[in-house]
């Protein structure tokens, strides 16, 4: 299988596409390489109820050709996820026509490990989709996490992805975009495979989409794919493969500097054996591995249902312990093909000489006639008007000559128009651009400066490749480009802090990373919904790809007061001082409340902000008024004065009493404090 040299399709860069349906604001969210960097805050959408039903409540995320919202079903209320189409792709009657098909094939499928959905529209040109919404998380989330992974696990992750495209598969639905961002896992542990909405039935025999491009992540396309533009069943079993290398490995199997590199891999080079990158793995795991990603789709499963069969066996040998089980690989592993070699071409290796057919091709003759074919006797053909031995005999001294000269004339005209005028182009790869470029026009080349490109292998300013390459043959004076390295592709994270959730998510996206969670958190600073900070940190220098979460305000933490009426007004203050409030206190004499403790507050209850105030309104306990000295008064003059006092006042005769009418002395004596309303008792001589 060949590589064309121009691409029937255009293949996605990245594998990171948009994160689906199935994911909510709280979840992970990813975007692909094709997104359009917008300001969030000019979204027309937010806010815009479609087709009268659902009302589109906030962004999760945004790839190349969608943008995936949470919206309201105000007619089933509930929550669920709005994919909406990119503007313009609507205006396309065609496109629009595919997406409605397409949507009613996904609606079909009714399985536990699929994202259900629920309905299409196209609201004034804006198409979309209404699907399940889930709170989870990618498997590629749990790859960047965990893999490389023991067997075992790598499989009973993959068994339901496996089975929902079996279903699929079963109702003649291809997905053709198989990835780990397109499996989804719930909080709950359940798997589910999304972004159906974009399959095609398997008879409609699809090369590629009305765009022209290719619904597929370049990591994971089958080699069909590349090379015809066609799909099957098997190009889902090839993804499938490819992913339970990278869940074994931790690495996908092929790498490269352009996506059209990767391609050339898939078409060129089968997957390695996984044990190669991690010893200890299985033969019968190998082997699987092997039959799912078969360069030559014969080999292959017929469909996930095929496959799904095959993978539960190599699950049932872990289960069991096997070690080695000869006849499973056997079983499993993809058998060479040995193509037929062609009847003529067979009868021409047997009758002519292989050195002559090489000889004929170095000198760019054609190949000689061949000699007629003698008879099974043995004898030469004598039939009329064709010369016998005599005849030939006679010609062959000048047949000889001729051939002499021909050949003469030949090489003459080979060494000329072969070797004299051309000349070799030198190896310069991993010299620096200046190097190479003096080595080149030393041997009379012009250099032309290619598009330089990122390299992870390849030092800044050095050249990673040449076309044409080291030891091709090019005439003198010819254009030889080279590539400059820009060293490894990383980008610094800019300052996030300050923006909004999809403003940050935007700038992420726009700088080739991938957006990973929030975070919330409070601050008494920033406002509710603004992000704080984000981690890494910003100046930090990244991969493409790597992820980035966000450290999202949840605004002002509420604090609780409770409630302090009747308890000890210090220890209500020490109380409320330790969590961020002020205390205003102030007190008032109470015959009701004990001494230092509260008698009312504001607010009573519920919750404040850091530095807001309470009101403490704090007893005194009684109004203590000192006794006067009424000694000698008479008792009406010292009844009158006590009461003015507060107090209440009783006479009593003293000892010897005389009857003369003043006051001899007093209980409680003069000088003594008492409570406003306390009894004054007169003794009366």
């Amino acid at each position: 299988m060949a590589l064309p040299d121009t691409f029937p399709i255009r293949l996605q860069e990245v594998d990171v596409s948009d994160r689906h349906a199935a994911t909510n604001p709280g979840s992970t969210r990813r975007a692909g390489s094709g997104t359009v960097v917008t300001s969030a805050a000019a979204d027309p959408l937010l806010g815009r109820m479609l087709d009268g039903r659902y009302r589109i409540r906030s962004r999760i995320a945004r790839g190349g050709m969608a943008t995936v919202y949470e919206a309201t079903d105000l007619r089933l209320e509930r929550t669920v996820a709005v994919k909406v189409m990119h503007p313009g792709m609507g205006d396309d009657d065609e496109f629009a026509a595919r997406f409605v098909s397409e949507a009613r094939s996904a609606a079909r499928l009714s399985h536990p490990n699929v994202v259900a959905v629920y309905d299409q529209g196209n609201d004034d040109g804006t198409v979309f989709l209404a699907m399940e919404l889930i709170s989870g998380h990618t498997l590629r989330d749990t790859i960047s996490k965990e893999a490389p992974m023991a067997p075992a696990k790598a499989l009973r992750l993959l068994e339901p992805v496996v089975s929902a495209l079996a279903s699929a598969h079963r109702a003649g639905l291809v997905h053709r975009d198989v990835k780990p961002e397109n499996v989804l896992i719930a909080d709950d542990g359940r798997v589910k495979v999304a972004d159906f909405g974009l399959a095609k039935a398997v008879s409609a025999n699809t090369r590629h989409t009305a765009t022209g491009v290719l619904i597929g992540t370049v990591s994971y396309v089958a080699p069909e794919l590349v090379v015809e533009g066609s799909s099957d069943a098997r190009a889902d079993v090839y993804a499938v493969g490819v992913i339970l290398y990278e869940l074994l490995t931790g690495t996908k199997p092929h790498q490269g500097e352009t996506p059209i590199q990767v391609a050339y891999k898939h078409v060129h080079e089968d997957v390695p054996a996984p044990s190669q990158a991690v010893p200890g793995i299985p033969d019968y795991v190998d082997a699987l591995v092997a039959r799912a990603t078969a360069r030559d789709r014969e080999q292959r499963p017929a469909d996930s249902g095929v496959l799904l069969q095959h993978l539960r066996r190599v699950t049932q040998a872990l289960h069991d312990g096997v070690v080695e089980d000869p006849d499973l690989v056997s079983d499993l592993r993809p058998r060479p093909v040995i193509p037929a070699l062609p009847t003529d071409t067979a009868e021409v290796v047997r009758r002519e000489p292989t050195a002559s057919l090489h000889h004929a091709a170095a000198l760019g003759a054609p190949p000689a006639r061949l000699a007629p074919t003698p008879s099974r006797e043995g004898k030469p053909d004598k039939r009329p008007g064709r010369p016998g031995r005599s005849g030939r005999s006679r010609l062959g001294p000048i047949l000889l000559s001729l051939a002499l000269l021909v050949a003469a004339a030949v090489g003459v005209g080979a060494w000329w128009f072969g070797y004299a005028r051309y000349t070799t182009t030198p190896g310069v790869i991993g010299l620096a651009q200046a190097e190479a470029t003096e080595r080149l026009e030393s041997l009379g080349l012009e250099v032309v400066l290619d598009e330089a490109a990122y390299s992870d292998t390849v030092q800044r300013g050095r050249v990673i490749s040449t076309d044409p390459g080291p030891g091709e043959r090019v005439l003198d004076g010819a254009e030889v480009a080279i590539v400059v390295s820009l060293g490894k592709e990383v980008y610094d994270l800019p300052k996030l802090a300050g923006l909004t959730v999809d403003e940050a998510q935007d700038v992420i996206l726009g700088t080739k990373l991938a957006f990973g969670k929030s975070i919330p958190r409070f601050s008494e600073t920033v406002k509710k919904g603004i992000v704080i900070s984000s981690d890494p940190k910003p100046g930090t220098t990244l991969r493409p790809g790597a992820i980035v979460d966000l450290i999202v305000s949840k605004g002002r933490r509420p604090l609780q007061v409770g409630d302090w009426v009747g308890k000890d007004a210090d220890r209500a203050e020490e109380v409320l001082t330790d969590r961020g409030l002020k205390v205003s206190r102030s007190s008032t004499y109470s015959t009701s409340v004990a001494r230092g403790l509260v008698i009312s507050q504001d607010p009573r209850g519920g919750t404040l902000f850091r530095n807001d105030t309470v009101q403490l309104l704090v007893s005194l306990g009684p109004e203590l008024v000192e006794v006067p000295s009424v000694r000698a008064q008479g008792v009406e003059s010292a009844t009158e004065t006590l009461k003015a006092l507060g107090f209440k006042v009783k006479t009593q005769k003293a000892p010897g009493y005389l009857g003369l009418g003043f006051v001899f002395s007093t209980d409680p004596q003069s000088g003594t404090e008492l409570p406003k309303g306390s009894t004054v008792t007169l003794y009366l001589i």
